[in-house]
């Protein structure tokens, strides 16, 4: 089995990114995580996939071991980071899969950066529209009618900012794990030394508030979100786009996945993962990976 490396590169905008990397064949895949992870995530995928593939699994800026030396505004400057991060690397012509948060990121970094990658795998995305955040009443529910606006907004967010804030800031990885088991880990979970280097993981991140703030912003499709209207981004992705969704995910809802859907058209293909939750890695890595490698060699109609 091929090693993994962990790496770290500096980029010409002063910040440092982490990474794991595993030789393979030609064809390389960059792997982008999501929130509350790092790279360290992938582990068990970059294991066990196919070693016809080099494997890149980035730590996005203020997570794992990269640098936060300047704070993101927007999902656009995690893409930017990754178009150093490639120059650097000297990488051409790869696949990108971007899972939860990292299925923005790819899908910002496709549109802005054409010809750079060939293909797109969304697992468990976040919607071209982002993902609204609203406040939340005296019952501790949430109030659709008054959305989230202002970073100053997100940090008082009492459902998400301030518990998983507060579990970092106090190191408290029991609290991080009763989150994790009732959101992502609903079923299957890994096994407990996995578990906790993954809780350890979680501990790294530094940007927690801005991401919810630029996910919550974020909107590349060609609709009002309910809080900015769309810049129509999505149009830029020509590339195919395989998006694929757990049926029992409870952090990114059907109705975000059908949103990518009808965003990207004729390019997307989508597939349900079946008894999968926010985490297919996890509840049924086989599944995941049979559907990434056939995507991959799915070869390209004649034109």
């Amino acid at each position: 089995m091929p090693a993994i490396e962990l790496k770290t590169v500096n980029l010409a905008n002063g910040e440092t990114l982490g990474y794991r990397e595993r030789e393979g064949g030609e064809k390389v895949l960059l792997l982008i995580h999501g929130n509350m992870t790092s790279s360290k995530h992938w582990d068990i995928l970059i294991d066990k996939i196919d070693n016809d593939y080099k494997i890149i699994a980035v730590d996005m800026r203020g997570f794992g071991i990269s640098s936060y030396n300047k704070p993101i505004q927007s999902i656009k400057d995690f893409s930017d980071d990754i178009k150093l991060f490639v120059d650097e690397l000297g990488l051409s012509d790869f696949i990108i899969a971007g899972w939860s948060t990292g299925g923005t990121v790819g899908m910002q970094f496709v549109a802005d950066y054409p010809g750079y990658c060939n293909k797109l795998i969304l697992v468990e995305s976040v919607s071209t529209r982002g993902i609204a955040l609203y406040e939340v009443n005296s019952e501790g529910k949430e109030d659709y009618s008054k959305r989230l606006k202002t970073y100053e907004d997100i940090l008082k967010d009492p459902l998400r900012i301030i518990p998983i804030q507060n579990a970092y800031d106090t190191r408290n990885k029991e609290v991080l794990k009763l989150i994790w088991n009732a959101l992502i880990y609903t079923h299957n979970l890994p096994d407990e030394n996995h578990y906790d280097e993954y809780l350890d993981d979680m501990l790294t991140q530094r940007n927690l508030a801005e991401v919810y703030y630029s996910l919550n912003k974020y909107n590349i499709s060609e609709y009002h979100n309910g809080l900015v209207e769309g810049n129509g981004l999505v149009k830029k992705i020509k590339i195919p786009v395989l998006i694929l969704r757990g049926d029992r995910d409870l952090v990114i809802t059907d109705k975000m996945t059908k949103e990518i859907v009808e965003d990207l058209g004729e390019v997307g293909t989508f597939i349900e993962l079946a008894d999968c939750g926010h985490s297919p890695l996890i509840d049924n890595l086989d599944l995941l990976l049979k559907h990434i490698h056939e995507f991959i060699e799915q070869k390209e109609p004649a034109k």
